[in-house]
């Protein structure tokens, strides 16, 4: 057995069964590795950014670790901007990354690159496979690493990956207990909650499921308000779901929202922060003489605290939960807008689907209704490098394969990673893409007056827009084995909408706005 077969019946022995892929010459023998093992689901992306948007959003839905290769450092660098998504979202992520035989790398050869520094530079943890011998311990110490939300690269040497394995395959460790508040904290922190104008901001796996139940058993208990961030990696929504407050994205408005706030419990979330700075503004959006109370950090124990807390406020079950009230918006006719957008898919989805947000401009208008909709999972661009909707979108469909997935993208951002559509042709996965044409990088004009800069002249308009050449979004779908329809009105997008859902495999809707 060689080092790479131990490591893929490694990662077959720990429970990791999908493989996102993009390989290249110096992973041919994982390659062949993973020919000989039908059981490890392997999925081509066509772009980096792809494989590790899709190891992100697939580890998000299924909760567990998802695995995937990758070819030297510049492709390990194509896959960055994802990476970091899946880092702030805390995904549990092991990329295998193929690197030239030791003996070759001082050759510098046109490939050979520092990938070792640039996998540090977004991995928590990164090691060198440079014999076959030490490969499947590596394999089982990154699955043990990354069970606990974080990024573990393992680098694998050519000749480790044709090298003799010696001991053969591992089975990973369970992960490190993570850290846990004292019981001061945490009585501190019930304490807060009972004060005037209290807020609890909860994140992670507090925001679905039946742990968000309990953090509304604590609002409840407590009379604290409950606030969720703007990017959270995945939160329940719709008719019946804990009725969260989203914080905006406009720093102004999230500054209002937080107005009589005097102070701020964090429950596995980071303290809020405006987006970007902006003259004259603060960084952080929260009223002065706010106090911050840290209990549990992101990539501490979020659900064992989340009990602690709760027995500190005397949850008893007795508690009623703030829930969001179903409803369903009417029908609209007539040209279609953002909110048209919004009020067709919240009368579209069903209970149960998936929801994948990169809508920044236009969902300002899209998401109010959806929120109402069936309930539904949806997840976000956590790091707000665009490009994440299209991969996230396969990651997800890939861990449900039984829920449908609906991926709401700009037409800027969706082109960075426009190569998932082939992905989803070839995968025949129940996804519906909504487009929104609104013909540039909207946010951006939003950006610049907030910033307070002069309106956008020749110059900025041509670097904000994406209008000469129009794209034809049904064309590239096509191009990518994707039936799609071009919508301008309302009913319209509806009858798209419902087309789609008869549709085997992926369908794309070219929304016009």
């Amino acid at each position: 057995m060689n080092g790479a077969e131990a490591l893929v019946e490694t990662l077959l022995a720990s429970n990791v069964t999908v493989c996102f892929a993009n390989p290249g010459t110096s992973e041919m023998h994982f390659v062949a590795a993973l020919d000989t093992h039908p059981d490890m689901h392997c999925i081509l992306c066509l772009f980096e950014g792809g494989v590790t948007g899709a190891a992100d959003g697939y580890a998000r839905m299924s909760g567990n670790v998802a695995g995937t290769l990758l070819h030297l450092g510049p492709g390990f660098g194509n896959s960055w901007a994802n990476l970091h998504n899946a880092r702030k979202g805390h995904s549990g992520i092991v990329n295998i990354v193929g690197d030239h035989a030791g003996y070759h790398l001082k050759h510098d050869a046109p490939l050979t690159s520092d990938l070792d520094g640039v996998a540090n530079s977004v991995s928590h943890w990164v090691r060198r496979a440079t014999d076959g011998s030490m490969v499947a311990e590596l394999g089982a110490d990154a699955i043990r690493v990354a069970r606990n939300g974080q990024i573990a690269t393992v680098i694998l040497q050519a000749d480790a990956a044709w090298g003799d394995s010696v001991s053969g395959p591992k089975k990973a460790k369970p992960p490190a207990q993570k850290h846990r508040p004292d019981e001061a904290r945490i009585a501190a922190a019930a304490k807060a909650l009972r004060e005037p104008g209290a807020a609890l901001l909860a994140n992670g796996p507090a925001l679905f499921g039946p742990k968000a139940d309990l953090v509304g058993q604590i609002a409840a208990r407590t009379g604290c308000r409950l606030l969720a961030p703007f990017f959270a990696p995945r939160i329940a929504l719709g008719g019946g779901a804990v009725a969260f407050e989203i914080l905006p994205y406009p720093a102004d408005a999230t500054a209002e929202m937080l107005q009589d706030v005097t102070g701020i419990v964090l429950l596995g979330a980071d303290p809020p922060v405006n987006f970007f700075a902006y003259p004259g503004k603060p960084s952080t959006p929260e009223p002065p003489g706010c106090a911050i109370h840290k209990l549990c950090f992101p990539d501490w124990d979020v659900a064992w605290t989340l009990q602690a807390l709760a027995d500190a406020v005397g949850v008893d079950g007795s508690e009623t939960i703030a829930r969001i009230e179903h409803a369903v918006p009417s029908a609209h006719t007539g040209t279609l807008t953002a909110e048209g957008i919004g009020r067709g898919l919240a009368r579209a989805i069903p209970e149960g689907a998936i929801m994948v947000n990169e809508a920044v401009t236009a969902g300002f208008d899209i998401w109010p209704p959806v929120n109402k909709a069936a309930p539904h999972d949806r997840i976000n661009n956590t790091g707000g490098s665009i490009g994440e909707c299209l991969p996230n979108a396969i990651g997800a469909s890939v861990a449900c394969p039984n829920r449908p997935v609906f991926a709401v993208s700009g037409d800027g951002s969706a082109m960075y990673q426009l190569q998932c559509l082939w992905t989803a042709a070839r995968e025949r996965m129940d996804i519906t893409f909504v487009i929104i044409a609104n013909r540039g990088y909207q946010i951006l004009h939003h950006e610049l007056e907030a910033q307070g800069a002069p309106k956008p002249g020749r110059n900025a308009r041509a670097m904000f827009d994406i209008e000469d050449p129009l794209l034809d979004w049904v064309a590239l779908a096509a191009g990518h084995g994707v039936p799609g329809e071009k919508v301008e009105t309302e009913e319209a997008f509806e009858a798209a909408l419902a087309k789609a859902a008869t549709t085997q495999g992926p369908f794309l809707i070219e929304a016009t706005i």
